[in-house]
């Protein structure tokens, strides 16, 4: 009973009839570090003392001895609610890149995973993770890094797959609550949006690889009554998810033309222009890509187009250019 598998979900988890799950990937850790390539420092600190919970801030070195105060940037990293840490390689590796390129402080937050920790606990502890970043404020807290360098003029959230869904809530739960600074933009990339119903005639109608989103889901959320049209995934798709409360102005959402999600993404950008969110919201497409690409394989020309975007969404330019 032990190896017979009630869920496949490889490369990245398995879980077994006997209720064990195995995550086959994104269990890797690299330590906080300068990385000499790009010049970026990182260090490791502690958010949540109580639930044991970190986050991993980045910085150009440069600014390091100075007073320069850039835009803040905090991210939540993917895995289905379920795989891969803020502190894998592959997440590390883009914060670095992410940070050179768009000269910001960023903050990439680790929480709980489901199914240890179900649904909503990861979206419990990544809104912790911005209250305290946002207790920062006052510039007399514990971190430096912090108190001389945010920028809380300029905040952004960001994440990819289920980090953007995250992304998403808080910048919704954001306005709701009235919570202060303001947000100013949020980049989603290959957001995790879903729903029982395909949102269009061009997503996928395969049943097979349409159950494996959906049994991914209910490991994550077992308790949800609806499922997949839990209000928390089906985003797009259902009627009852109001977009015009959105707590920023600003909005990218990047899409892979391989990708299962896509048009989910697309669907959230028409759906955002439409909800009376009186924001900007811009698309952009990489069309021979899959989920993540740019994580995967960050050294192709494609994955270097997502963090050029990613830093120019971040520096404003192309909304400079359009007051020139």
């Amino acid at each position: 009973m032990e190896s017979e598998i009630a869920f496949d979900m490889s490369p990245s988890f398995v879980v077994y009839k006997n209720g064990r799950l195995e995550r086959l990937t994104g269990e890797t850790i690299v330590p906080p570090s300068l990385n000499p390539q790009n010049g970026v420092i990182s260090k490791d600190v502690v958010y949540s003392p109580e639930k044991n919970l970190s986050l991993r801030i980045y910085l150009p070195e440069k600014v390091v001895e100075t007073d320069q105060k850039l835009p803040v940037l905090v991210y939540f990293h993917g895995g289905g609610f379920i795989f891969e840490t803020a502190f894998s390689p592959i997440y590390h590796t883009f914060l670095t890149s992410a940070v050179a390129a768009a000269e910001c402080l960023a903050i990439s937050v680790d929480y709980r995973r489901a199914p240890e920790f179900p649904i909503p606990v990861p979206y419990e502890d990544s809104w912790d993770s911005l209250k305290w970043v946002f207790s920062y404020i006052d510039g007399t807290r514990p971190e430096n890094w912090i108190n001389k360098h945010a920028d809380f003029g300029k905040v952004f959230l960001a994440g990819d797959s289920a980090g953007g869904n995250i992304a998403h809530h808080l910048a919704i739960r954001a306005e709701k609550e009235k919570l202060n600074p303001v947000i100013s933009g949020m980049i989603l990339i290959h957001p995790y949006f879903w729903g029982k119903t395909p949102i269009d005639e061009l997503e996928t109608r395969d049943e097979r690889r349409r159950r494996k989103i959906d049994g991914s889901w209910e490991v994550a959320s077992p308790n949800s009554e609806k499922g997949v049209d839990d209000p928390l995934f089906n985003v797009v798709g259902s009627e009852s998810s109001d977009l015009s409360g959105l707590g920023c102005g600003r909005v990218l959402v990047m899409v892979a033309g391989y990708d299962i999600f896509v048009r989910q993404g697309f669907g959230y950008a028409a759906k955002l222009e439409k909800s009376g969110w009186g924001g900007e919201v811009e698309v952009m497409e990489t069309k021979r890509e899959g989920h993540a690409f740019h994580l995967k394989n960050p050294d192709t020309d494609n994955a270097r187009q997502v963090v050029k975007k990613f830093a120019e969404f971040l520096k404003n330019k192309h909304y400079l250019i359009s007051l020139l």
